[in-house]
């Protein structure tokens, strides 16, 4: 971890495992380090990033005038699957903001991520810029082989790829916008809107939509092969479904799993396997009801729509 953290404070990209999807870090107060970030992923530049900090004792040095509930999420959910979205300090510039005046914050629940955090901040760092470490508009990775079979040719020799596991959680952070008087969810995740209010004691306001946060976009998170949501797959076809649903003759199932969890942790390498396979098209049977369900859905309904 302290090699790793030096390759950041030289400039280099380290790709690092979270409890979400893996992440492709820079130093985030160096610009030319995050430029990096943006030519590797063929990210828009206008597109913000989300800083990782160690510990919310760090917030201070990216954000200000933090509301009381924010404080209140930060407390009861990190080190977790969340980002809170807050008026930016000065650390925080355009490079990373998008030219926004907010900021994304989070604090990961990963082993690896956590003491490369840590390390970094003892090397003098303040904070690592991470997106998800694919290409842009691409399934996200969830392991480190996904993230070489994506950013392989993109990456120079002096960067690095922490392999940590495949990612408990398997689709991107709840992001939570907490500029206004109430939090807004701006992207769903394992942060339910229940445990939101219930932590806050306040009812979840409508999205501002004018804040550019990351998988926002109506066309991401897709495979090569068409994702269709539909309930009944023909032969020929990819089949992601509950483990409860049967498989056709001549369907390829590419996923059963038990539950929601698992079928958000599964997910995208499922997608990635679709494609490995070469199948045209994947037909997607999606969960109902709330919590990590509603996260699913979301991603599944912006990859249908292709990259």
């Amino acid at each position: 971890m302290a090699s790793a953290a030096k390759h950041l404070i030289a400039g280099d990209l380290v790709a690092f495992p979270t409890e979400t999807v893996y992440g492709l870090g820079a130093d985030a107060s160096n610009s030319a380090a995050v430029a990096r970030i943006y030519s590797v992923k063929g990210r828009p530049n206008d597109h913000p990033l989300i800083v990782h900090i160690a510990s919310m004792d760090r917030m201070g040095d990216w954000a200000r005038e933090v509301p009381e509930y924010a404080i209140a999420l930060a407390r009861s959910f990190w080190p977790g699957p969340m980002t809170l979205i807050l008026k930016r300090s000065e650390l925080a510039a355009d490079f990373i903001t998008g030219g926004q005046e907010s900021v994304g914050i989070r604090v990961p629940d990963h082993v690896v991520a956590l003491a490369l955090l840590e390390a970094f901040e003892r090397a003098g760092g303040a904070g690592v810029a991470a997106p998800s470490a694919n290409r842009f508009g691409h399934v996200s990775p969830t392991t480190a082989a996904a993230v070489i079979e994506e950013l392989g040719d993109y990456l120079s020799k002096d960067d690095l790829v922490l392999d940590g596991g495949a990612c408990d959680v398997g689709v991107e952070s709840t992001i939570i916008d907490c500029t206004g008087a109430a939090p807004s969810v701006l992207r769903p995740g394992a942060i339910s809107v229940a445990m939101i209010e219930e932590c806050t004691g306040l009812k979840t306001m409508h999205s501002n939509y004018e804040i550019r946060v990351s998988g926002a976009l109506e066309n991401h998170y897709a495979p090569i092969a068409k994702v269709l949501l539909r309930e009944n797959a023909s032969a020929g076809q990819g089949l992601i479904a509950l483990a409860a649903i049967e498989t056709r003759e001549g369907v390829v199932r590419l996923a059963s799993p038990n539950d929601d969890e698992e079928f958000a942790r599964i997910l995208y390498s499922a997608l990635r396997d679709a494609d490995s396979q070469s199948l045209v098209e994947v037909v997607v049977v999606q969960p109902l009801g709330g919590g990590i369900a509603v996260a699913i859905r979301d991603r599944l309904a912006r990859a249908a729509n292709g990259r």
